[in-house]
């Protein structure tokens, strides 16, 4: 089981590079639509919370570093924080509860929080004059069609997953 996680992780943080480029190549905004939380916020669903964060983490430094989105100062390592725990959040909850609206809601508040505490390392490390609280609510409103966007597609590609054979082998 290991061995398919580690494979599938590495599966959804290829999709957490590429679909961002996708969004950017049709001139979609990424910090509008946040086409990297879906694989994050998948992969904590399906892969669990150890594996759901450690995806979180890794998928904006691969794509900070190969594509300079997000932006590797401050974004970047800020981002990492806030995926690191829509992984860690999604994953725990739905162990947890089996509940996947009250897991993704949770999680999508709970990243924001880990966003928060990204922001302040930041802010007393690499870049003093971040501050933390107005970096992620100043971010928030221009997220909103990318929470939507969330709410929409993860319970329908989780109704797709849970639905398909294929996956339903990989996983188990």
């Amino acid at each position: 089981m290991k061995s398919k996680k580690i494979v599938l992780s590495g599966l959804f943080i290829a999709l957490g590079v590429v679909v961002p480029m996708i969004f950017h190549t049709v001139n979609l905004a990424g910090p509008i639509f946040l086409p990297m939380h879906i694989p994050v916020l998948l992969a904590g669903f399906l892969l669990g919370p150890v594996y759901g964060g450690i995806v979180g983490i890794i998928c904006p430094v691969i794509s900070g570093l190969a594509t300079g989105m997000p932006p590797l100062m401050p974004n970047m390592p800020i981002m990492a924080f806030e995926l690191c725990g829509y992984g860690i959040l999604t994953g725990f909850l739905y162990n947890k509860t089996r509940m996947l609206y009250p897991s993704l809601i949770g999680a999508m508040i709970g990243g924001r929080i880990f966003a928060i505490v990204g922001a302040f390392v930041v802010s007393i490390t690499v870049a003093p004059a971040v501050h933390p609280l107005m970096f992620v609510v100043g971010g928030l409103g221009k997220a909103i069609p990318g929470m939507i966007v969330q709410l929409i597609a993860i319970p329908l590609l989780m109704e797709l997953i849970n639905r398909s054979e294929v996956a339903q082998n990989l996983l188990q």
